[in-house]
């Protein structure tokens, strides 16, 4: 974050931005405008901020219904939650001790990996996750010649290639899995791990890159937790940042959508109106704009104005999930629920189960597990290709998670949760397919010819919380620097109506 830049070297811009989407990109981009002296404006087309951040309650009791941590190792929204005064609420997880349920039992996560791909096969070997022909297929990657990888490659078709099915199939697809909801054999390798595409561009193998990175990361002291919650849940980062922003003078519009998107002959007019259209439209004027929104909004709000981003963004493809919460009582509990040793379990989805992976909050965090008679946990069930199961009704999913935590953990048939609630996230975390970030270049070139607009979120630089409030400061960035140069309101281009 940029909160305690001052910046002296020039003076601060002045001028009004609207900032469309009230996730934490959005928010975290009005933020860092306030900071820099600019008014601002923030609309959300829904009732509440936060987009996939959200918390509630059940049983009484606080729980994450959205994203539950952000990675530790790096540090926008670490920082973003101390400027925020939520410092002294920042908190490792009690236990990290994952577990795969795989082949039919739950078997340690082993370490020495990145995203999945060993660097030492003595844990993989002890943890019993792969076969001992897949063991065997993974050691032999020594013996193969080195592989030009070219601009980019799906990660899952080179792990494979090097690895083997086996790797791919029982480690990287559930760890892929848990950040993008998507098909390893898709996903870019250089957009969603970028580190270890570097490495094996220059190692002659993916076991020596990856122990390259080990080497890198111990160097640089990131021995502690890879990730931190927030004391009370995730959930209240955006809250927290909403009320610093309202602190600021930002005005904050719910139930509305940002209808049109035009420049003007001094900068740009949004037309926002209520999300159901009955409570008409409002017409704001603004020097500068940050669209921090979904591809399809963004698309139809640049149809006219910038068509070529519009098509790109269009392209861009969505995974859906649901996450299924339960409050249980501890007296009901197993005893790979109980002994409080382990903080979940992912699930590969060769084994061909419902559930994707379950969190035992109550063991992860030491904020969730104070109640002494009841325990909190959750599932995750979807993914890109595979989201039939989100056709079910919030009941049958509360029951086929009941049904593979009996399996996974031997939770008793007669055992019913106090409470449930059902939280389904409909196209909710972007696709990085081969090629991403092209078309994540072409969009930001095609709106770059458009002076005073700007767009961040989770399509461009990373879903991960830290890489939103990052593509934000981006963003912001270019914004306060397209206003401190003009040192006035923008003039139009001559191109302004047509887009080209």
């Amino acid at each position: 974050m940029h909160e305690a830049d001052t910046r002296t070297d020039r003076p601060a811009p002045a001028g009004h931005v609207v900032v469309i989407g009230g996730g934490i990109a959005g928010l975290a981009a009005a933020h860092r405008l306030l900071a820099d002296g600019l008014r601002v404006t923030l609309l959300e087309a829904g009732p509440r901020l936060g987009g996939k951040l959200r918390s509630g309650e059940l049983a009484g009791l606080r729980v994450d219904l959205g994203a539950e941590s952000v990675l530790a190792r790096r540090p926008e929204a670490l920082e973003l939650a101390r400027a925020v005064g939520l410092g002294e609420a920042l908190q490792p997880p009690a236990t990290a001790t994952a577990r795969l349920w795989t082949r039919g039992v739950l078997r340690p996560l082993p370490g020495g990996h990145v995203m999945g791909v060993p660097g030492d096969l003595a844990p993989l070997a002890a943890s019993g996750v792969l076969s001992a022909e897949g063991l065997a297929r993974a050691g032999a990657e020594d013996a193969l010649e080195p592989e030009e990888i070219g601009e980019d490659v799906a990660l899952g078709e080179y792990v494979a290639a090097r690895l083997g099915h086996e790797v791919v199939d029982r480690l990287v697809e559930p760890l892929l899995g848990g950040v993008y909801a998507g098909n390893a054999y898709r996903i870019s390798m250089r957009a969603a791990v970028p580190q270890l595409f570097d490495v094996a561009c220059t190692h002659a193998s993916l076991g020596e890159g990856v122990r390259e990175l080990q080497a890198r990361a111990a160097r640089a002291g990131q021995t502690g937790p890879v990730f931190s919650g927030i004391d009370g849940g995730i959930g209240r980062l955006p809250l927290a940042v909403a009320e610093a922003c309202r602190a600021a003078g930002a005005r904050i519009l719910l139930d509305s959508p940002a209808r049109e998107l035009t420049r003007t002959a001094t900068g740009w007019r949004v037309v926002a109106g209520s999300a159901d259209g009955a409570g008409g439209a409002e017409t704001i004027e603004a020097d500068a704009v940050v669209l921090a929104v979904q591809a399809g909004p963004a698309a139809r709000l640049l149809d006219r104005i910038a068509p070529s981003a519009a098509s790109e963004l269009r392209a861009v493809e969505y995974a859906s999930m649901a996450l299924v919460t339960m409050a249980l009582r501890r007296s009901d509990l197993p005893a790979g629920i109980a002994d409080g040793g382990a903080s979940g379990f992912l699930v590969p989805p060769v084994d061909g189960r419902t559930i994707k992976a379950s969190t035992f909050s109550s063991n992860k965090w030491a904020w969730a597990g104070t109640d002494p008679d009841l325990f909190l946990l959750r599932t995750s069930v979807g993914r890109h290709g595979d989201e039939g199961d989100l056709k079910r009704s919030d009941e049958e999913l509360v029951e086929v998670s009941l049904a593979d935590l009996g399996l996974a953990v031997g939770l008793a048939p007669t055992v019913r949760p106090v409470a449930t609630t059902v939280t389904r996230w409909d196209g909710g975390l972007p696709q990085y397919p081969v090629g991403h970030l092209g078309r994540v270049a072409r969009i930001r070139s095609a709106v770059a010819a458009l002076p005073g607009l700007a767009v961040c979120g989770a399509l461009y630089d990373g879903v991960g919380i830290p890489a939103c409030i990052a593509s934000a400061g981006k963003a912001a960035d270019v914004v306060i620097a397209t206003l401190g140069a003009a040192g006035a309101p923008l003039a139009p281009t001559t191109d302004q109506h047509t887009g080209q």
